[in-house]
């Protein structure tokens, strides 16, 4: 889950080029400190909204983080070309590519 902190860093780095400086506490979005005195006016709104969009991101490439936990390291993958050859080597990474299409 996208912690209310990573989305006002988000908001407020589009907004000011600058990171917010602002604590959270128990992830509630009425406990928000903000000890720069929020100079953008950040609402909750956007911050859920924010939220939302970051974690719709982080899950779409759900496969992307599947798929490098599957693949074999790349000294692995070399000796892989070295001894089986490119099309070996191929059909390897297509069935963890298989496994984990993108959506």
């Amino acid at each position: 889950m996208i912690n209310i902190s990573t989305a006002i860093l988000a908001i407020r780095k589009a907004q000011d080029g600058v990171n917010a400086q602002v604590s959270v506490y128990g992830e509630d979005i009425n406990n928000i400190t903000w000890h720069d005195g929020n100079p953008t006016n950040i609402t909750n709104q956007q911050i859920i909204d924010k939220q939302a969009e970051l974690q719709t991101a982080y899950d779409a490439k759900q496969y992307q983080r599947d798929r490098a936990s599957e693949y074999p390291t790349w000294q692995d993958q070399l000796d892989d070309i070295y001894h089986n050859g490119i099309d070996a080597w191929k059909a390897t990474i297509k069935a963890t590519k298989d496994k984990y299409p993108k959506s």
